[in-house]
């Protein structure tokens, strides 16, 4: 057997490991990205102005489904859930999303003379509230509520579109999907969400909840 033919040989070998190589890197890529969107990051859409101005008709944001399973979940964080049963009309799908108020055992009320809500008897400063004109009440309504053992208390941003716990109640905590972290879509209203992180980690903790 020639040189030539045994360079030949070895080049075809070495160009079929290339290709096995690059098809187990794909392959392993694939499946990795499938894992991680099916058990760690999902892509949800938003269908109603309940979150505005946070969250607009139409945008995607990215939810990390760690929480509330690794990741305890916190207040202010906007979260996805399933419907809990007669939150949504029949075709409107099953999940909602909504920002964290209370915890359980937390006592949520509102409004105080400012217009604006209290936890745990902090009053809470939110920006992100939609106000109705002429008005500094977070909320059209009155409420004080203890929040049940393994459920949260979440109201939409937009306080005066939103039909949240002020007219469900509250969510069980098993039926949350994840926390959403970051707008995706339109690239125009790409953004991290903020759980306005000084406001919220002000409130204090009530008893063993």
């Amino acid at each position: 057997m020639s040189d030539e033919t045994t360079s030949g040989e070895t080049k075809q070998r070495g160009g079929w490991r290339f290709l096995r190589d690059l098809a187990i890197i794909v392959v392993a890529a694939l499946i990795a990205s499938f894992l991680v969107k099916t058990f760690l990051v999902r892509s949800f859409y938003i269908p109603s102005e309940s979150m505005e101005d946070t969250l607009l008709v139409g945008d995607r944001v990215l939810v990390n489904e760690l929480v509330p399973g690794l990741v305890p979940v916190r207040r202010g964080d906007v979260v996805v859930f399933t419907d809990p049963g007669g939150w949504l009309g029949t075709g409107q799908g099953d999940d909602l999303i909504k920002r964290v108020i209370g915890l359980p055992g937390d006592r949520v009320s509102c409004c105080g003379t400012d217009g604006r809500l209290s936890v745990n008897g902090k009053e809470v400063d939110e920006p992100y509230v939609v106000l109705e004109p002429g008005s500094d009440r977070v909320s059209g309504t009155d409420f004080d509520v203890t929040v049940p053992k393994g459920h949260l208390w979440v109201m939409g941003d937009n306080r005066y579109d939103s039909a949240d716990s002020r007219a469900h109640g509250s969510v069980p905590v098993d039926d949350v999907v994840g926390r959403a972290f970051v707008t995706t879509w339109p690239v125009s209203r790409w953004t991290v969400l903020s759980r306005y992180g000084d406001d919220w980690d002000a409130v204090p903790d009530r008893a063993t909840r």
